[in-house]
């Protein structure tokens, strides 16, 4: 048996194991979901230590290890700009709406919609959330079918197929409970692989080079810059955007979207749900700068060990069969060289002549990067390859069973969104349209078989919406760009419900239409960030719910303290 071969079959035992150990410990949690409650809240039995990791878990895709250190590898660390609302946002809804869902008794925030408002009201915003999330599942779906078929030479349809199913199955079965202690699991997983994987990316660069060394060539050439104050509403990452935009985007979903209400209603108590969300308030910047470090990391190892011209080796075939090819090649093979003597001497020399050198020789290499960039577009005018930077890196460099590791810690990242996405969307299909609508005096063991085939139902479309998304960019901005379009109209109409007691039904009911639509405007006829959406799908719905309100009579808006 060859080194190689030693490697694949030692990979393949971490991720074949991790892969059947996380299936069969979420079935194993059936015996806790013989009930509706057990089922869809784990009988709101789970501590806040466990639902913290849980809610980070869910936010914590493989999305995030994929898209985010691509991201970081191409744009700098400018994305953590997206997240400086966050724990503002998270301070808002411990004071206000955890303790209104858990006082409310409900399964779903929307089911709280009702109380306040009616019943049209409560099925509009579930639906609303049923159709961005599923499209959000999705995303979720397509960053581990990457590196899936990236290692086993598999069709991108069926490896999306394979890993979507796979995880529905466990969900299906063990419900919220399966959902979050796999979370707990997978979360150490993913923290031990991505410290692997730092240390691993250090020690191949060249002898010398540092940790020190490699943030000052990023920060030659503007990759660290991590806060730009210009407020430009059609910039995307800016301390403006992500303070204002990124805070109502982050109180909608954590404060709305029943994927992570479902969290915190779980938990034993109101103080228990409102430390689970201090706690991933005060970790998720740290842990996503350590996640955009990676992307850095991975940068500066390729000033040393040159790229791959094309990260997708389908399209960088198809391309060698063309004329152009092999000039775009040799301009990229001398950019590299002389990008990686100048990083060397700048090093070395730390002047500002050589510092103007490198970044000079950076520039140059861009641009013969877009001219292969171009090339393949030519044939492939979707191309995108940001999201195969770190599944390619970790593939072709490396070591013996690291490699397996970091698949597995992916895998981890992704089943744990996965499962938590499916098992809300199936809890809002069954509470708030099966149960409320077609059968309010049915059995528990009818409302646990319909949460079963939603759940199945939903993973398969989630597996659809996947095969779509992988070439639509960066999918770390692409499920939050989805998530945009409904978030802030959502954010007001919640608003709408506990702020301002003279809204009424109708005003609540079109004022989010008015709010989807004007979203739906902005992003079709102007180049306004989508992180200012979320800001101004809010302030629509509210404006426009409070108008319509006015010419409301006869409705008494009920009485919704709790």
């Amino acid at each position: 048996m060859t080194t190689d071969q030693i490697m694949a079959w030692l990979d393949w035992v971490i991720i074949v194991a991790y892969l059947s150990f996380m299936i069969y410990d979420g079935i194993r949690m059936t015996k806790h979901s013989k009930s509706v409650e057990g089922y869809f809240l784990a009988n709101k039995s789970l501590p806040w230590w466990a639902v913290g990791l849980s809610v980070m878990a869910t936010q914590l895709s493989a999305i995030t290890l994929v898209g985010t250190t691509g991201q970081a590898y191409s744009d700098g660390m400018r994305f953590l700009q997206f997240y400086f609302g966050l724990p503002l946002a998270m301070i808002v809804l411990c004071l206000t709406v955890v303790k209104y869902f858990h006082n409310a008794n409900v399964y779903t925030a929307y089911e709280y919609l009702e109380r306040r408002f009616d019943v049209k009201v409560r099925a509009l915003t579930s639906f609303c959330f049923l159709i961005s999330r599923g499209l959000a599942l999705g995303v979720v779906i397509a960053a581990p079918s990457i590196v899936l078929s990236l290692v086993l030479g598999w069709n991108l349809t069926i490896t999306i197929f394979a890993i979507g199913l796979s995880t529905t199955v466990y969900t299906m079965f063990g419900g919220v409970q399966a959902v979050t202690w796999t979370d707990v699991k997978q979360m150490f997983v993913i923290f031990f692989g991505l410290f692997v994987c730092i240390a691993v990316i250090v020690s191949y660069f060249p002898s010398g080079v540092g940790i020190t060394d490699g943030l000052q060539l990023a920060g030659a050439v503007n990759k660290l810059t991590t806060v730009d104050f210009k407020f430009d509403p059609n910039e995307q990452y800016t301390f403006w955007s992500g303070l204002i935009g990124g805070m109502f985007l982050a109180m909608a979903y954590f404060g709305c979207d029943q994927t992570q209400v479902q969290r915190f209603l779980t938990a034993k108590s109101v103080d228990e749900g409102r430390t689970s969300l201090l706690m991933s308030a005060f970790l998720k910047i740290p842990m996503q700068f350590f996640i955009l470090l990676i992307g850095i990391m991975v940068f500066v190892f390729y000033q040393f060990q040159k790229p791959p011209m094309i990260f997708i080796n389908q399209d960088a075939e198809r391309a060698a069969q063309t004329q152009e090819y092999k000039g775009v090649e040799a301009k990229y093979n001398t950019a590299f060289e002389n990008r990686k003597q100048s990083a060397l001497e700048f090093l070395q020399t730390d002047s500002p002549e050589a510092k103007q050198k490198y970044a000079e020789s950076q520039k140059s290499f861009e641009a013969s990067r877009k001219e292969a960039v171009d090339l393949v577009k030519k044939q492939n005018t979707s191309f995108n390859d940001v999201n195969y930077v770190f599944p390619t890196f970790v593939l072709q460099n490396m070591p013996i069973g690291v490699i397996g590791l970091i698949i597995a810690a992916i895998f981890a990242a992704a089943m744990s969104t996965i499962s938590a996405e499916l098992n809300a969307l199936a809890t809002a299909t069954t509470i708030d349209f099966y149960k409320r609508l077609f059968n309010q005096e049915g059995t528990d063991t009818q409302y646990l078989k319909v949460g079963k085939f939603a759940t199945f139902g939903w993973g398969v479309f989630g597996c659809i919406v996947a095969m779509f998304s992988v070439e639509l960019g960066s999918l770390i901005e692409v499920i939050n760009k989805f998530g945009s379009f409904f978030y802030g109209s959502l954010l007001g109409v919640f608003a709408l419900a506990f702020l301002f007691p003279r809204a009424k039904a109708r005003g609540a009911f079109f004022g989010i239409l008015v709010g989807i639509t004007t979203v739906a405007l902005l992003n079709n006829y102007t180049k306004i960030a989508f992180l200012w959406f979320n800001v101004i799908g809010c302030l629509v719905t509210i404006t426009a719910g409070l108008l319509i309100s006015l010419t409301v009579k006869n409705e008494q808006a009920p009485n919704h303290q709790n």
